[in-house]
C-alpha cells in the first residue's frame, strides 16, 4: 500500500476499533490457482482475526493456505469535490481526490474444522452483528438441528495478525482552512468527522 508518512496510522487502538466497525472484509491469498480474493466478515480477537467460509469455497483446502495472506479492511470514503476547499476562491489550485480510511492486516491463515469451535465463532460474530438491533437475534433461536447441519456447511478460519498498516487519507494534506471548508462542505457525513479528529491532534 501506498503510505506517505502524513497518511500514516500506527494507533493500534484506532485501526482495531476501524476493523470492529467494518468487519466484511477482502481476504486476498496466492494459491496455486494464483491471486485470490474472498469477502468475509472477520470478528476481531485476541490479536487474531477469526470466521468461516463455505465448504465448497477453495480458500480453506489443502495446498491454497500456505504463506501469508492478506485482509483489507475499509472504513468510510468519500469523494473530495475541489468546491469544498476555501482556497478555490483565491487561486483555483484545487483537484478531486478521495478520502478514505483502510487498515491492512498480514498474518498467517490457520483451518479450524471444527463443530464447536465454528459454533462459538458463528455465535461470537452473530452477537457483534446484532447488538445494536432493539431485538437480538441469536444462533439458539434457530432449531438445533438446522443450526448443525448449516455447521456442516462451514469451515473455520483464524489469522494470527503479525502486521498491521493503517491509512487514514483525510485531508491531512490540506491548509487548516481547507480541512475547516471540507467539515462544512460534507458536514453530516462520517468523513467530515474524521477531518474534523485529525484536526484536533
Amino acid at each position: 500500500m501506498y503510505l506517505p508518512k502524513h497518511f500514516a496510522e500506527d494507533d493500534v487502538a484506532r485501526m482495531h476499533a476501524l476493523m470492529r466497525a467494518h468487519p466484511l472484509a477482502t481476504l486476498i491469498r496466492h494459491g496455486p490457482d494464483g491471486l485470490n480474493a474472498n469477502h468475509i466478515p472477520l470478528l476481531l480477537a485476541d490479536g487474531k482475526l477469526q470466521g468461516h467460509v463455505a465448504r465448497a469455497n477453495s480458500l480453506w483446502k489443502v495446498g491454497n493456505v500456505a504463506g501469508e495472506v492478506l485482509v483489507i479492511f475499509h472504513g468510510h470514503e468519500s469523494y473530495i469535490s475541489p468546491s469544498g476547499y476555501a482556497t478555490k476562491a483565491e487561486h483555483g489550485k484545487v483537484v478531486p481526490t478521495w478520502n478514505y480510511v483502510a487498515v491492512h492486516a498480514h498474518g498467517d491463515l490457520r483451518v479450524i474444522d471444527d463443530p464447536d469451535w465454528i459454533f462459538g465463532q458463528i455465535s461470537a460474530l452473530t452477537a457483534a452483528n446484532e447488538a445494536a438491533l432493539p431485538q437480538p437475534w441469536a444462533v439458539t433461536d434457530a432449531p438445533a438441528d438446522y443450526i448443525e447441519k448449516m455447521l456442516g456447511a462451514i469451515v473455520g478460519i483464524e489469522i494470527s495478525i503479525t502486521r498491521l498498516l493503517g491509512k487514514w487519507k483525510v485531508s491531512q494534506n490540506q491548509p487548516p482552512a481547507n480541512q475547516t471548508s471540507l467539515t462544512k462542505a460534507l458536514a453530516g457525513t462520517p468523513m467530515a468527522e474524521l477531518i474534523r479528529q485529525q484536526q484536533q491532534q
